[in-house]
């Protein structure tokens, strides 16, 4: 990682667990890693910002409302389609993530300022979660900030999916959304090689099993 660094916060104070949401239903969170991002991205003027999953008119006023562009774009729903199923060399059914990202995240080089990635990469096909990465590295600028939400243990592959949706600079609400497969838990060491072509890797841990991972390109 070039001049990267791993940090653990250990000092903030603990975040309390949510019993989870009914359909519909909103639930408040707060969000260390949230309020890390306004931190950085504020004074920056007006942004490019990359919101991906489930359309959220929430988050669209929000950042809209602050001045920036807004991107959009639920690639979780895009990725479970059986137009990427192929068949390998072998005759067994793989993903074509040549062709995913013919048709997902197209984006030209260095036009974000920021990336609101949530937990996509948890819910992801393994096929396609390091060239999602690479793609958001891609379309960065330098110096830009993505912040994504990670599992810290295995509650089995029905793991209730959420849309996130922004209220203020540290809270967010947790809403239930389209039913997506956990497809994998994450450690440290893999959040971090994962994005081993950014700069610099924060982690904040927060009560309720997720670690909120904050990336700078």
């Amino acid at each position: 990682m070039t001049e990267g660094f791993l940090k653990m916060l250990r000092g903030a104070a603990p975040e309390e667990s949510a019993p989870p949401p009914q359909p519909g239903e909103r639930v408040p969170r707060h969000s260390t890693g949230l309020a890390e991002f306004h931190r950085l991205v504020e004074g920056e003027g007006k942004l490019r910002v990359l919101d991906l999953g489930p359309t959220s008119p929430t988050n669209i006023a929000y950042l809209i409302g602050h001045g920036h562009k807004v991107y959009q774009e639920d690639i979780l729903r895009a990725a479970v389609s059986s137009r990427y199923a192929i068949k390998d060399k072998d005759g067994k059914v793989a993903l074509d993530a040549e062709r995913f990202l013919a048709e997902n995240l197209q984006y030209t080089a260095t036009v974000l300022d920021a990336a609101l990635c949530w937990d996509v990469a948890d819910y992801l096909p393994e096929a396609f979660v390091r060239p999602a990465v690479a793609r958001l590295h891609r379309a960065l600028k330098p110096r830009g900030v993505l912040l994504a939400f990670f599992h810290t243990r295995d509650a089995g592959p029905e793991a209730p999916h959420y849309r996130y949706h922004l209220v203020d600079r540290e809270n967010l609400e947790l809403q239930p959304g389209p039913q997506f497969r956990l497809q994998r838990v994450f450690q440290n060491r893999h959040i971090e090689n994962l994005f081993k072509d950014f700069s610099s890797v924060k982690f904040f841990l927060a009560r309720d099993h997720v670690r909120e991972v904050l990336v700078v390109k």
